[in-house]
C-alpha cells in the first residue's frame, strides 16, 4: 500500500502582541553562549500521584552563562517513557534543553506525575487508565508554566524571563502532553472515560498541581513523536505547533491508530501526520518534518536527526521570539502518493563551513540552488547514500538542495550562515 505523506505547513500570518526580542548576533538561532548554568531540582509544585502518595515536583533550569539580557524567552522540556517511565535527566530532552539554553533561552526540563492504573494486571490498562496518566501529567506540566510566571509576577523574575514568550518541547509521552495542553483546553472536551474520583485528579483541566491563578498560555510548541486523543479539539486559533515523527514509529503511531502499553493495544491516538493533516485543514499555524524511514524518538543516540530536530524547532520558535517571517523548511503542502521518492536529511542546517547529505538511498547527482534559480553548485556519478559538501563560497541565505537518485528528485531547504 502506497502512503500519502504530508511534507508541510498551513501559511496562516500570526498577530504579534508583544515586541519581539532583540536577535541581533545570531541570538536564538545560533549558540552564541559557551555554556550555561544549571540549578537542579527547584521544586514547581506538588499533587498526589496514583498510589495515594504526594509527589513533589520537581524542574532543572539552565540559564545562559554570562548573560546579560533582563527578559528571556522561556522552553519547557516533558521528557518521555509512556508515562510509567523517565525523567527530566533523561537524553531524549537533556541534550536540547543544554542547546537551547546556549542560544540564550532559559530552559526547563520538569519531572511529573508517572503510573498507570492496571499495568500489570491480566488485562492490562483500560482507556480510562491511560488517559488518566496523560491528564495527570497534563496538569503538571500546566503547573510548571504557573510555576515561572508566578517567578515574575510574585518573586522578582529571578530567572530573568519574557512572560510573553513561553514554549514548550515535549518528546514522545512529553509530545502527549504539549498537544493535550494545547489542545484539550475546553471542560466538554474531557474524555468521559476519566474517573475524577481517583488520586489526584482533582481540578480540571489546570490541576491541582500548583501556583493556581496564573496563565498557561503559550506561544508555539513542539512534539516530537507525540500524539493527540482526538484531532476535533483543535480550532485555527490555537497554539501553533511544530512536530518531528518517525513514519514509521512503532511506539506512538505517525497517523490514527491504536496506541499499545506493553502488549495491551488501549486508546486509539492521532499521531503527528494526523495532527498536522487537521491543522492544514482549519488553517492552524504549523510546521511538520516526517523522519521518513525512521522509528520513534530519531534524535535520540543520533547526532544526525538531534541535529536537524533542534534546527527545525529553532527556526520554528525564531518566527515567534523575532518575529520572522520565514518559518517552516518548507513553503508548501505537499501529498504524494508515493514511496519510492527518496528521502534525505542535510546537517548542520543551517551549515556554515560544510555540511552533509544523507539519504535513504545511493545519490546519484545533487545541486544547490539559490533561490533566484541559478544553479550554485553540482556534481554526479556519486553513488554513495552520504555525501560531504564543502570548499563552497556561497552567500548567507537560504537554498534549495535537490538529489538525484534510481527512485527519483527530492528537494530540501539549507541554511548557510
Amino acid at each position: 500500500m502506497k502512503k500519502i505523506y504530508l511534507v508541510g505547513l498551513a501559511a496562516v500570518g500570526l498577530l504579534f502582541t508583544a515586541q519581539a526580542q532583540d536577535c541581533s548576533e545570531g541570538r536564538y538561532r545560533l549558540p552564541v553562549f559557551d555554556n550555561f548554568n544549571l540549578t537542579s531540582d527547584v521544586q514547581y509544585g506538588s499533587n498526589t500521584g496514583r498510589d495515594g502518595n504526594n509527589v513533589n515536583l520537581l524542574v532543572d533550569i539552565y540559564e545562559p552563562e554570562g548573560d546579560t539580557e533582563s527578559e528571556r524567552p522561556l522552553i519547557i522540556f516533558a521528557h518521555g517513557g509512556t508515562f510509567i517511565a523517565g525523567s527530566k535527566t533523561g537524553d531524549d530532552v537533556v541534550p536540547m534543553a543544554q542547546e537551547f539554553a546556549k542560544k540564550g533561552y532559559v530552559t526547563a526540563s520538569i519531572n511529573y506525575r508517572l503510573g498507570m492504573d492496571n499495568l500489570l494486571t491480566p488485562t492490562g490498562p483500560s482507556e480510562g487508565d491511560a488517559s488518566e496518566a496523560v491528564f495527570r501529567a497534563t496538569q503538571d506540566l500546566k503547573a510548571a508554566i504557573r510555576f515561572f510566571r508566578k517567578s515574575i509576577e510574585e518573586d522578582g523574575n529571578p530567572y530573568k524571563l519574557d512572560t510573553d514568550n513561553f514554549f514548550v518541547v515535549g518528546s514522545s509521552a512529553g509530545g502527549f502532553m504539549a498537544v493535550h495542553h494545547a489542545y484539550l483546553d475546553e471542560e466538554s472536551e474531557i474524555p468521559e472515560s476519566i474517573d475524577f474520583s481517583k488520586p489526584g485528579l482533582t481540578g480540571g483541566i489546570e490541576g491541582d498541581s500548583g501556583n493556581p491563578g496564573f496563565s498557561t498560555e503559550l506561544k508555539a510548541i513542539a512534539n516530537l513523536a507525540g500524539a493527540l486523543g482526538d484531532v476535533e479539539w483543535m480550532n485555527a486559533d490555537d497554539t501553533p505547533v511544530i512536530s518531528l515523527h518517525g513514519d514509521e514509529d512503532g511506539t506512538v503511531p505517525y497517523a490514527t491508530d491504536m496506541i499499545s502499553v506493553a502488549i495491551f493495544e488501549i486508546i486509539e491516538v492521532s499521531g503527528s501526520f494526523s495532527i498536522h493533516q487537521k491543522a492544514d485543514e482549519i488553517g492552524l499555524q504549523n510546521c511538520f518534518k516526517p523522519f521518513f524511514g525512521q522509528d520513534h524518538v530519531p534524535h535520540v543516540g543520533n547526532a544526525a536527526y538531534l541535529d536537524t530536530t533542534i534546527n527545525y524547532v529553532t527556526n520554528f520558535f525564531l518566527h515567534f521570539v523575532c518575529d520572522q517571517a520565514e518559518y517552516c523548511f518548507y513553503d508548501q503542502t505537499l501529498s504524494v502518493n508515493e514511496v519510492e521518492k527518496p528521502n534525505f536529511t542535510m546537517y548542520p542546517n543551517p551549515a556554515s563551513s560544510s555540511f552533509k547529505i544523507v539519504s535513504d538511498q545511493p545519490i546519484e547527482a545533487y545541486s544547490i540552488i539559490g533561490l533566484n534559480g541559478q544553479v550554485v553548485a553540482t556534481k554526479e556519478q556519486l553513488l554513495d547514500q552520504e555525501v560531504t559538501v564543502d570548499n563552497y563560497d556561497f552567500p548567507s541565505g537560504m537554498y534549495l538542495v535537490q538529489i538525484r537518485t534510481a527512485q527519483g528528485i527530492s528537494t530540501n531547504k539549507l541554511i548557510i550562515e
